[in-house]
């Protein structure tokens, strides 16, 4: 099962609005089918596990992340693929909380006459699959919020120069975190501020993750690299009903996508924004600021992840804030994180946290 979940993990970023499954099929101690489920979300990881085992499949085990499908959609549920291939026991780490299998996959086999085990790993399977089980639970996908400070928090000067805060190593695997995630999110004043192209860069030939800015009105570069590679690379733009049709018009002719989002407190309400996301299908979404957004999903209590980049630096009081106000007026308000992992990358820090 171990296997499975590092085979599972070659799906993540690559695959909504499917989860990232993982299938290792063993008989009489041997691997015979190994298989992830592969861009695009089909096939799915037991179809390809299947096929690579062939007639060593009867009588094995299969061990599987999720549970099978057993629902028609594009292809025929996996439940049925595993009766017919004559494997004999499934394991799997989580029953499926999709209403369409939901405990239905499991049933079909032991109904076919398989021993169905489930709960192996669960811990490990249900962290990889966070984003799946958020949107189909929870109607968003998680949330990772990226931070890349200096040691007082600040991620760029007075006069707004950020370029780089962080060494050349982080902003690498700045890179590697995109890409296993379905979109990147930052707000309109980043975009402003620094004209991104939020792609994954240096690491070979990737599949893309959806760009995707928050901008109540849509006043954004009309000629910035976004607009220039809207064909090449996704993106879409959430806003708000005060935006101009005439902004929306040109970003649609640009090949962007703009979806309309309610508003709240002069902004677009951050709940609304992370639901019309899971509408779309998106499991996960990679946050990378700036200030005003981090501060909105902190304070609305979306935030899933946190992944700190801190440089050796201080830019003191009058530095711009990585996150920014959240109104709190007593310390117990304020949004509580638990420590996962730190390590050092190059001549910073990376330290990881989840929601407490």
């Amino acid at each position: 099962m171990a296997h499975a979940l590092g085979l599972a993990r070659r799906g993540l970023g690559r695959v909504w609005p499917n989860p990232a499954v993982g299938c290792v099929v063993v008989n009489e101690g041997r691997i015979v089918g190994r298989g992830w489920t592969q861009p695009g979300g089909r096939p799915h990881a037991e179809t390809v596990a299947l096929a690579a085992a062939g007639a060593a499949a009867r009588g094995a085990t299969a061990y599987v992340t999720l549970e099978p499908c057993a629902h028609h959609g594009r292809t025929p549920p996996c439940a049925e693929a595993l009766i017919a291939a004559g494997v004999a026991r499934v394991v799997s780490s989580l029953e499926d909380p999709d209403p369409r299998v939901a405990g239905r996959g499991h049933a079909m086999l032991r109904a076919a006459g398989l021993r169905v085990d489930v709960g192996l790993l669960a811990g490990e399977a249900a962290a990889l699959q966070q984003g799946f089980l958020s949107r189909i639970r929870l109607g968003r996908p998680m949330l990772t919020l990226k931070l890349a400070a200096t040691l007082d928090g600040r991620i760029a000067t007075a006069a707004g120069e950020s370029q780089w805060i962080t060494g050349a190593e982080a902003r690498r695997r700045v890179h590697a975190m995109r890409a296993t995630h379905d979109a990147v999110l930052v707000g309109a004043g980043t975009v402003r501020a620094d004209d991104p192209s939020l792609t994954v860069r240096d690491l070979g030939a990737r599949h893309q993750p959806v760009r995707v800015v928050a901008s109540r009105n849509l006043d954004l570069p009309l000629d910035g690299q976004l607009a220039r590679t809207a064909r090449e690379v996704p993106v879409w733009l959430l806003h708000g009903v005060s935006a101009p049709q005439d902004a929306c018009h040109y970003w649609e002719h640009k090949g962007a996508r703009p979806i309309e989002v309610p508003e709240a407190k002069g902004g677009l309400d951050p709940a609304a924004m992370l639901a019309a996301l899971g509408r779309e299908g998106l499991t996960r979404v990679f946050c990378e600021g700036g200030g005003q957004l981090a501060a909105s999903l902190l304070g609305a209590g979306l935030v899933d992840n946190l992944a700190v980049f801190a440089a050796g630096t201080m830019l003191g009081a009058d530095g711009r804030p990585a996150v920014g106000p959240l109104g709190l007026q007593v310390l117990a308000s304020a949004p509580r994180f638990r420590f996962g992992s730190v390590e050092r990358i190059g001549g910073d820090t990376l330290s990881l946290w989840s929601r407490a």
